[in-house]
């Protein structure tokens, strides 16, 4: 399965997997949108990408935490 900009749950999960020492609620948003891009599962456009949907990938992360 490949995931894209608006997968904002799935991502968080991955990210979660892939840093679980991070805490959601500081990392930055460059931060967050390299390690995204970095994710294996991770196929879009790196232009696709902007500061609504990074807030919606944070969020999900934080939620998937709680």
């Amino acid at each position: 399965m490949s995931l894209k900009w608006i997968d904002s749950l799935e991502i968080a999960i991955a990210l979660d997997e892939a840093h679980p020492e991070a805490d959601p609620q500081t990392v930055r948003f460059t931060e967050l949108r390299d390690w995204v891009m970095a994710l294996e599962e991770f196929e879009d456009d790196p232009a696709h990408c902007g500061e609504r949907i990074l807030e919606a990938i944070q969020m999900a992360w934080i939620e998937e935490r709680d």
